[in-house]
């Protein structure tokens, strides 16, 4: 499924993560300054994509999203990201295995 929608992730004065969604590329190149092109991305789909002057993006998000987010967002989010992870079933090492009969 092609990426269409370009989302960019700020936080405002008060401290609330703000979202705001462009329909197409040419809304977002009118309110943000192009500084370069994605061109090392694992994901193609991003391939050529504009990069922003102070934005970190274009990040895939879901099947159809770019996501472009501000550099404190970015380092808000990754830090919470890593201190959220999933509980692991732990499997015991010591349980005795039978052999087939």
């Amino acid at each position: 499924m092609k990426k269409d929608t370009f989302r960019v992730v700020t936080r405002g004065t008060d401290g609330r993560i703000l979202i705001r969604d462009y329909d197409n590329q040419d809304a977002l190149l009118r309110r943000h300054t192009q500084v370069g092109v994605d061109d090392c991305s694992t994901d193609l789909d991003l391939r050529g994509l504009p990069v922003f002057r102070g934005l970190i993006g274009p990040i895939p998000e879901g099947q159809n999203i770019i996501r472009y987010e501000s550099p404190e967002v970015f380092e808000t989010l990754t830090k919470q990201w890593t201190i959220d992870k999933p509980d692991r079933r732990s499997h015991s090492r010591s349980r005795k295995r039978t052999a087939p009969k």
